[in-house]
């Protein structure tokens, strides 16, 4: 017998491991529940259910072809080795599949399980799956992993060119092999069950999954470029939590893309395009992920931004992190997160921008709380979103391009919209006055909205004197 272990891959159609495994002969499927692992990762609540309520999709599609789910409880990934090496000699199995991932812990996690089961004479395969390319072979002239972005897309667009990645198959139903399938727990100790309206914006299965690829890819791709960046806009493909628990594989969105756009990459419908763009950002964070181990590890990927002097200020954090910095387009995006489990990606950079430049805190702060909120938390992509905003990360803002919450929200929620959705005490206001309250001179108060935590003008100067003060690179490497 097979094993497939899966992880951030739950789905059955286009899944590389569970296709190779089935090809060897009859197959199981295992799923570890890891409660200490996923804490220490600051997985959210919300993302631990929607991983829960995609299995027991999954269970299902998968008994349709008796191909039986079994689950496993490990506290940490540390336990890894002994459970499955168990499992293995419970069913005699020859062969375990795997589909990579990609962080420091998920690394050592497979390398130790490899060693435990070839130990047993099991074998252990690993598969390239939530990648177009392998990490390692997209590389600069001069061999190193790319560290701006438009570069790294020019090579993927070639190889993209000259071989598009397949679709693999999906596996035919086996013999029935007296497995029974283990049920899928409903709850994991330590993770609250999210609200039924959060629930109810997120339904699992590969089904939705599908629907929404088909329904974005249908009727809202070619307007995707105009209308992404309005928070009030349905402009984008709300595909972000089945991409990061691997409900919907990359693939599956690039062919959909490809197919509204004629197969083109570079020409043709702008909208198709941009989103295509967004899968190689997607791509190009989890290949830093691999070549600059040390943003696994909670460090800037520009070493010399270490040396920042951040402010240790909790009562701003707090402020933020609960919605009432009295700046609208904050605390309405901040209310997103809290309700949803998502924030529009306009707003991950504002508010991000707003926390490491006008309150100068730790990009760090910003980056675990994000991910103890999100149900699409990926740490490639966080990661790499939060350190192009605070200009400690690749192909970063300049430490000087710093957003200003009040012209982004003039911009992108012109009318207010987004704003009073949120801030429902706001919506007496006009359209000029819901994006700055304080300067709406005597309507200050309303609704007991909080006055600005923060002077914008003289807080952006102040993260400008900070990162002045940097030491350059050059100069650091002069100190090594």
């Amino acid at each position: 017998m097979h094993l497939i272990w899966l992880r951030t891959d739950l789905r059955l159609h286009d899944n590389t491991a569970l296709a190779a495994a089935s090809q060897r002969g009859p197959v199981a499927a295992v799923y570890l529940i890891t409660p200490a692992q996923w804490l220490a990762h600051d997985d959210a609540p919300c993302k631990v259910d929607f991983w829960l309520r995609n299995l027991q999709h999954l269970s299902q599609a998968l008994g349709s072809l008796n191909i039986p789910l079994l689950i496993r409880h490990a506290a940490t990934w540390d336990q890894a080795p002994t459970v499955l090496s168990q499992l293995c000699r419970e069913l005699s199995v020859e062969s375990v599949h795997v589909n990579e991932e990609y962080g420091i812990h998920e690394s050592r996690r497979d390398s130790a399980v490899a060693q435990a089961l070839e130990a047993d004479g099991v074998t252990f395969h690993s598969y390239l799956d939530q990648l177009f390319f392998q990490p390692g072979s997209v590389l600069t002239k001069t061999g190193t992993y790319f560290q701006v972005f438009s570069q790294f897309r020019k090579v993927c667009y070639s190889r993209l060119h000259s071989a598009l990645p397949r679709v693999v198959p999906t596996p035919k139903a086996q013999a029935e092999l007296g497995v029974k399938s283990d049920p899928v727990p409903t709850t994991v100790e330590g993770f609250q069950t999210p609200s039924e309206t959060l629930r109810a914006l997120w339904p699992a299965g590969e089904d939705e999954a599908r629907r929404r690829l088909d329904a974005f890819a249908d009727q809202q791709i070619s307007y995707y470029k105009d209308e992404r960046d309005f928070p009030a806009k349905p402009g984008t493909s709300q595909l972000s939590a089945y991409l990061a628990a691997g409900v919907v594989s990359p693939r599956q969105c690039l062919h959909a893309a490809l197919q509204t756009n004629q197969g083109e990459f570079e020409s043709g419908d702008i909208g198709a395009i941009t989103w295509i763009n967004e899968l190689l950002w997607r791509e190009f964070y989890k290949h830093i992920l691999v070549g600059y181990p040390r943003v696994s590890r909670h460090r800037a990927f520009r070493p010399e931004t270490e040396a920042l002097a951040w402010r240790k200020a909790p009562e701003d954090l707090a402020a933020w992190q609960q919605a009432r910095t009295g700046l609208p387009i904050i605390d309405a995006a901040m209310r997103q997160l809290l309700e949803t489990g998502w924030m529009h990606n306009r707003l991950r950079m504002v508010v991000a921008m707003f926390l490491t430049k006008n309150l100068l805190i730790d990009w760090r702060e910003g980056e675990r709380f994000f991910m103890r909120h999100l149900i699409d938390g990926d740490l490639a992509a966080n990661n790499g979103g939060w350190q192009w905003s605070s200009s400690t990360g690749t192909d970063s803002a300049p430490y000087f391009r710093i957003f200003s919450p009040l012209s982004q929200s003039e911009k992108f929620d012109g009318d207010g919209v987004f704003i009073k959705r949120w801030l429902p005490e706001l919506a007496a206001l006009n359209k000029k006055q819901v994006h700055n309250p304080e300067a709406a001179g005597g309507l200050f108060g309303v609704a007991d909205y909080p006055r600005a935590i923060v002077d914008l003008k003289q807080s952006r100067e102040r993260a400008l004197a900070a990162f002045r003060r940097l030491p350059s690179r050059q100069e650091m490497a002069e100190h090594e």
